[in-house]
Parts: structure tokens; sequence; C-alpha cells
């Protein structure tokens, strides 16, 4: 399946810019922009703000790159891409072999190079950040991630010896998608089990259509179906199936159904109209599509929008709150923009689009008015104080600093933590006191042959982290069907040890 024209890299017949003859040149060379829609436009429609390369762009970028003996950007990278190698392809011209290099080592390349937070993991081990800018290893995975989609055609088809083993996926986002790619190049027959009426899981419902297109998760899912994954949409594991009953029919399975649940903040007035948890209200814009004018489901556009909390589900709803037409919105975050953990470039585009950002504030009662329609956001400053378990200042009610945000609709984005439903209906699986899945180094359940990762074992992540989750949860589910157990030290199936999990998506 092709992607839209839209997505397509452009400028493919232009010329290449003349190569530099040594790294001490390519060192000399700035890192480029990523080229967008204007601030003041893009405020008012939903279509893709990062625009993506062009080919001179893209061939400049890649020429920043020195080829490192001892390259730290793929320890930094949580599927551990092999990034001097496929940005060497392009330089080189052989784009092909590029994207060919990227899908081996990426099952949703296309996702990565639009949401991954690069610039605190590949880029950030960068060696050039030493001396200026990293090279922007994320724009230049877009840009042959999305060549390749343009172009499967031109790509050589897996044709892997099947195994006759089944594996059965428990949830279709990102880490479920990722072990299902992995699992069907090494020849096992998979079947993905989502709740929805479509996949993608958080990539379809929680990101909104301005950051990741519906289309590019479409176009990705089609081509893990090409290489033979199976959908079964529709299907509530904990209701449609249980996990026993799975177990019985599948050589192995891997539960990646995220962390879906809302946390709520707790205070007088959260059950007025016009409040929403940041699942609910994204996933009626995204999956049900009240994004578009012409859509059939029910929507709140309020022209006054507080958002709650700072991380990267906030700067989405928040800016889906500006796109559905509210003149303010604004970001209600009890720490300073220091602490804030969005991503640094939604941080700044949330800011082009004209959000307000009221820092170290913290909501006390949502008010409203005689029909309970909300009509405010009662708050209080706080000041910051030694820092707590995550690392950071820990915020402190300043006393009669109360004030009030008027508004007319309130978002809750402070987090999400695991649903019940699934783990439910298995009491032999073994979860921790907040209700996540405990699971091995190799991402191994208390039941044998059942494996998980993701969000419902570490908690709200990335988007990259749970792909890694699913990558390494592939290689041991593989090794468990080949009677090779435990996998080998240098089989990957083995989490890191240092890896932290990271706020938002």
């Amino acid at each position: 399946m092709t992607a839209p024209e839209s997505h397509a890299p452009a400028d493919n017949g232009a010329l290449a810019p003349s190569k530099p003859a040594s790294n001490k040149e390519r060192m000399l060379i700035e890192r480029v922009a990523m080229p967008e829609q204007p601030g003041a436009v893009r405020a008012h429609n939903f279509g893709e703000v990062n625009q993506g390369l062009t080919y001179q762009l893209a061939m400049l970028e890649a020429e920043r790159c020195i080829q490192c003996p001892k390259p730290f950007c793929v320890d930094g990278c949580p599927v551990r891409v092999n990034i001097p190698r496929f940005i060497k392809f392009l330089r080189d011209g052989e784009i092909a072999q590029a994207a060919e290099s990227l899908l081996d080592d990426n099952a949703l390349p296309c996702v990565t190079g639009r949401v991954c937070p690069q610039e605190t993991q590949c880029e950030q081990v960068c060696v050039r950040n030493k001396k200026g800018n990293s090279v922007a290893i994320g724009y230049l995975e877009r840009y042959v991630a999305d060549w390749a989609q343009a172009n499967m055609d031109k790509l050589p088809k897996f044709e892997p010896a099947l195994t006759g083993k089944k594996v059965g996926i428990v949830g279709s986002g990102p880490a479920g998608l990722t072990a299902a790619g992995e699992l069907a190049k090494r020849g096992h027959d998979v079947t993905v089990f989502e709740a929805f009426h479509a996949p993608g899981g958080v990539l379809i419902y929680g990101i909104p259509e301005f950051r990741l297109p519906k289309d590019i998760v479409q176009a990705e899912v089609e081509r893990l179906k090409g290489m033979g994954v199976k959908l079964e949409l529709n299907s509530v594991v904990g209701r449609t199936y249980t996990i026993p009953e799975l177990r019985e029919e599948y050589d192995a399975l891997f539960l990646a159904v995220g962390a879906g649940l809302p946390v709520f903040m707790n205070v007088p007035g959260e059950n007025f109209k016009g409040v929403y948890s940041a699942n609910e209200y994204l996933t009626r814009v995204n999956l049900m599509g009240a994004w578009n004018p012409d859509s059939q489901t029910p929507i709140l556009h309020g022209q006054r929008v507080a958002v709650v909390g700072g991380g990267n589900v906030a700067m989405d709803a928040v800016r889906t709150g500006r796109r559905l037409g509210a003149a303010e919105a604004t970001i209600v975050y009890r720490r300073s923009a220091t602490e804030l953990p969005a991503r640094a470039e939604e941080v700044h585009h949330a800011k082009d689009e004209g959000v307000r950002f009221e820092y170290q504030v913290a909501p006390v009662e949502v008010l409203a008015d005689e029909n309970r329609w909300v009509t405010g956001l009662k708050c209080v400053r706080m000041e910051l104080g030694e820092p707590d378990a995550s690392g950071r200042r820990r915020p402190k009610p300043i006393p009669g600093s109360e004030f009030v945000i008027e508004c007319d609709l309130v978002v809750v984005a402070i987090g999400t933590k695991a649903n019940p439903l699934l783990t439910g209906s298995a009491p032999e699986l073994k979860v921790n006191e907040y209700g996540y899945l405990l699971a091995d180094e190799y991402g191994m359940t208390s039941m044998p042959g059942v494996f998980a990762g993701g969000d419902i074992v570490r908690g709200a992540a990335t988007v990259i982290l749970a792909m890694g989750d699913g990558k390494r949860s592939a290689v041991a589910i593989d090794s468990w069907l080949n009677g090779a157990w435990p996998p080998p030290p240098e089989s990957g199936a083995k989490k890191p040890e240092k890896e932290a999990a990271v706020a938002g998506n």
C-alpha cells in the first residue's frame, strides 16, 4: 500500500548538495530546520504540522553524520536501529537500501520518525552534541520511512520459512504491532486482538492527526498485514476471550494493552458538565473522527479551554482544543517550565499556536453555573520545594494565593493507570500494587508462555519505549518457541537494566 502523495518526500529529482571531503568539513554543516505550517495557520486546521524534509535538506543533513566508530546513537535507541547504517545508505544516494535497513530494525518507522522523542534518546548521545547540534536523526528517519511507504513495490518482500507456531498478541498499539512485525519476520503465525474497531492503539486514539496522520498508521498496519499478521478487531480480551482461553489456542501470548484508565484530580466539581479526561477527549476527536467537521461524533467546542497537566498528552489536548475553535487555550501545570515533561518541540508548537502556559499552578476546584456547566477553574499558586521520587522539585501550595481561570471546558491530562479488565479475567497473572503486570527481564509474566510489555508493565511512557518492549519480547518469545530458554545474552531479549520510563507519548 502506498502512502498518500502528501506524505511522500519532495524534490526527489533535485540535485544533491555537493559532498564534503572530510569529517572536518561535515562538522561545519549546520543542522537543518524542519519545514512546518506557520503557527497562525495550523492553529485552525488538523493538517500535519511538520511537513517533512525535502530531498536537498535530507541529503544535507545526512552529510552531517560522521559515522562514528562507536555509535552511541544506537545505544540510545530503545529499538536499537542501526542509525549510522541507514544514514550512510541515504548519504550515498542508495535510498532503497536505506529503507530496507530501517525497516529491518524498526517495525513502525513512519510513526517513530514523527512522535519519538529523539532529542532525549539517540540524538542526546550523538557525538555532535558535544560541539553544536546533534544529527537530526528523527527527521532523516521520517524521510526514509515516508519514501519506503510510498515505494513498497521497490523493496524486497519478507518470505520467511514458516514455523507452524501460533502467537496471539493482545493490543494493537506500538508494543503489540512491533512484536507482531518481529514475530512475523521470524515465520510465526501472528494474530493481534484489538478491543477497538480500528488498529493502532494510542497511535490512533491518542495522538492527534496534526502530529500523526491516521492514514500513516493505517499504511503501517497494512504493511504488517502484508507480512502475514492477522487482526481481530472488536475483541475485548477479558470479555470476548479470556487469557486462559487464548493460551489454550496459541503457543505463546504477548500482552500489550497499555494503561488507558484515566486518572482524575479528585477536586470538588470534577463531575460538572464540560470536564473531560484527556483519554475521552482525544479518543472522541481522533479515533471517532470529531476533528472532521462532517463527523457525527459529539464533542464540546469550548471557547476557553483549560488543560491540566504538562506532558505530551496535555500538549495534544490543548492544541486540539485550539483547533476546535477555542479562542483561549491554557496549560495549567503545577511545576515550572524547567520540569515540564513534554517534548520541547511540542511546547514550541503549542506556543506558536497561541497556547498560554500557567506554571506553578494547581487546580483546587472546578466551578460551574446553576445548570452545572463549567465556568472556571479555581487554582492556587505553587512554590517548589525539595525533589520528589521523580527527581523533580515537589510543588507546595502558597497560602492565600487562590485565583480563578475562566473557562468553559476542562481537560484532565495528569496520567493514566492500568485497566483491571484484562488482569481480572486471569488471576494467575501477578500484578504489582498499582495493578501493572509483573514481568521478568525477558518480559515473561507469572504464566509460562505469556509475555507482556509496554505501558501495562512499565506504566504510562513513550511510544518508542513500548516498541522497545515489543521488539525484545518478540526475540524472547521466538527463543521460547524454539526451546532455547533462557535466551542467550547476545540475543537482545533482555531488558536493559538502566532503561527508565518517560512520561507522555
